[in-house]
């Protein structure tokens, strides 16, 4: 009788550290920013430009699902594929549950034991106390979001669609790029969205629009499985995304330019060019946002500093939270509301408390995602190197990368 072997057991090889550690520090953002008014915020990223931490976040979601699920496309097991997605957007769909119940928990306490309305009478909250049967009918659906608490359906129904993305993209990336783009003009020009019942109105952030970013992503990842980049790294390109983004710098730091840059804007809108194109509005991904996150992405993918960087000890923080994405994400948001709810009860001049509450909250997240690393190695899984390779070799990581 014929013995048949095992396969050999193959070493997980490296991977870009620049992902998880941009994903760490989108997810420290995330954090700060969901604390409003605190004097952490200036140093966020949507001070220094027209996007935010939410589209470097599902920017490096489309890279992550192309780099994990793209490999069971190529061996031609379609389950496996279709099925990979489908259960991480399950497991998202559970823990958003779980996080909206536990922040509605929190923001209600604040109500009858803190003696402090102010938090559920914001972000949405409030219609669960004028409508609570709307809101427990919208809420497993995903069609009632609360305030802070709205990026994981994004996510969801993202990854629900991401094995026919990551199949066309392997085919016809250049007609998947274009049906995408379609879409998100389609739904700009049009204003279409999903309903957010039981309110009037659609999704904070329109799936219809910010599938072109996750496209994106996707299209980028599967250039990074095979060893190529998905723009290529030009003279003239690098000089136009640095052109751009300092502008976005500039207007958002210098008034005068400010003042002088919306003129101009308001101008056009006056002049018929339709707002997709010249406003910026954040829930249908409009182009100056849109322009902004791929002109820094393509920046920081051509530069040999932050690949470095990356790979050093500095980055360590930042690296580990992007590995263990998902109860980071989930734990800070809870922590977000506990820190708004903290504040309420001290004097907002005392700086000494935001800095104990913001810089507690981000340590603690960082330990949370130490202690799963930790917990990681115990159980013996496998966990790849940090890229060290000159600057224009590409590592491709063909073990499962760490998601949101």
């Amino acid at each position: 009788m014929k013995h048949i072997s095992s396969p050999p057991a193959v070493s997980a090889p490296p991977r870009d550290g620049r992902i998880d550690m941009i994903r760490g520090l989108a997810l420290a953002m995330i954090f700060i920013n969901h604390v409003p008014g605190n004097h952490y915020e200036v140093l966020t990223s949507k001070n220094f430009g027209f996007s935010d931490a939410a589209e470097a976040f599902v920017l490096l979601a489309g890279v992550s699902a192309a780099l994990a699920y793209a490999k069971h496309f190529e061996a031609k097991r379609w389950w496996a594929g279709i099925a990979g997605p489908w259960h991480r957007a399950w497991v998202l769909y559970m823990v958003h549950i779980v996080i909206s119940v536990t922040v509605l928990g929190l923001v209600a306490a604040m109500l009858r034991f803190g003696e402090v309305p102010e938090l559920i009478s914001r972000d949405n909250f409030n219609r669960f106390v004028e409508d609570p049967v709307g809101v427990l009918i919208g809420l497993p659906l995903l069609l009632h979001q609360f305030g802070y608490v709205n990026i994981l359906p994004l996510y969801i129904l993202l990854m629900l669609v991401a094995p026919l993305l990551i199949w066309a993209g392997q085919r016809r990336p250049g007609w998947l790029l274009i049906g995408s783009l379609a879409v998100w003009a389609a739904a700009g020009i049009t204003w279409q969205n999903l309903p957010n019942y039981p309110n009037q109105g659609g999704w904070f952030l329109n799936p219809f629009s910010w599938q072109l970013i996750f496209v994106l992503g996707v299209l980028t990842g599967l250039a990074l499985r095979g060893k190529r980049r998905f723009v290529p790294a030009r003279r003239g390109l690098i000089l136009a995304a640095a052109v751009y983004a300092s502008l976005a710098f500039l207007v958002k730091q210098v008034p005068l330019v400010d003042q002088g840059f919306y003129v101009v804007m308001k101008t056009l809108r006056e002049a018929g060019v339709p707002y997709l194109l010249v406003d910026f509005n954040k829930g249908y991904l409009q182009l100056p946002r849109l322009l902004h996150v791929l002109s820094l992405a393509y920046l920081i993918s051509v530069s040999s500093h932050v690949r470095a960087f990356s790979a050093s000890r500095w980055a360590w923080p930042l690296v580990v939270m992007g590995r263990q994405a998902l109860p980071v994400f989930a734990v800070g948001t809870v922590l977000s509301f506990a820190a708004r709810a903290a504040l309420h009860y001290f004097d907002p001049t005392l700086t000494i408390v935001e800095d104990v509450v913001i810089l507690g909250g981000l340590l603690a997240l960082v330990l949370l995602a130490w202690v799963k690393e930790l917990s990681r190695a115990a159980l013996g899984a496998p966990r790849p190197p940090i890229v060290t390779e000159e600057p224009g070799q590409v590592a491709v990581p063909r073990s499962r990368p760490a998601q949101i």
